[in-house]
C-alpha cells in the first residue's frame, strides 16, 4: 500500500525560476526606496526639488522618473539640483512604451548622486544663521508688547 504525502498549499516553492522572481522583486523594493515619481500637474516643481534634496540626504542618490509631458519637470529639477552643487549626473535612461491612448508614450529616468560638497551645501553657516534669526522674535514677546500699550 503506497503512502501519500500531502504538500500544504502555502508551501514555498522553490525552483529557480520562482527564486529569480523573488529576487527581482526585492530588487524592485529597494530600488523604489529613493525613487521619485514626477507629475506635472501634482505638486509644484519646489516640493520635487526639497523631496530630492531630502532622497538624496538619506540614500546618497535618487530616481527621478517621469512619463511624457512631465519629462521638462524632472530635467529641471535635476539641473537645479546640478547646478546648486547638490548633486551630481549618475545616469540617464529614456525609453518609450506603448500606451492604448497614444501610440507611444516618452519614460526618463535620471539618477542623481550626492555631490562632495552635500553636506557643505545643505547645512548653513552659524553666521547665516544667525542674520536669518535676527529679526524674529518669539510670539510670546510680540503678544506681551501689543498689551503694554
Amino acid at each position: 500500500m503506497a503512502m501519500e504525502i500531502a504538500t500544504p498549499i502555502h508551501a514555498p516553492v522553490t525552483s529557480p525560476a520562482s527564486n529569480l522572481i523573488i529576487s527581482a522583486t526585492t530588487a524592485v523594493e529597494t530600488q523604489k526606496k529613493n525613487r521619485i515619481q514626477v507629475s506635472n500637474t501634482k505638486k509644484p516643481l519646489f516640493f520635487y526639488v526639497n523631496l530630492a534634496k531630502r532622497y538624496i540626504q538619506q540614500h546618497n542618490e535618487v530616481e527621478l522618473s517621469a512619463l511624457g509631458m512631465a519629462i521638462t519637470t524632472v530635467v529641471t529639477i535635476s539641473e537645479i539640483l546640478k547646478n546648486n552643487g547638490l548633486a551630481t549626473e549618475k545616469r540617464v535612461l529614456t525609453s518609450t512604451v506603448g500606451m492604448k491612448d497614444e501610440n507611444k508614450g516618452k519614460i526618463i529616468e535620471i539618477v542623481l548622486a550626492k555631490s562632495d560638497k552635500f553636506d557643505s551645501l545643505m547645512t548653513p553657516a552659524p553666521e547665516e544663521e544667525a542674520v536669518a534669526n535676527m529679526g524674529e522674535k518669539p510670539i510670546e514677546t510680540e503678544a506681551r508688547e501689543g498689551k503694554k500699550e
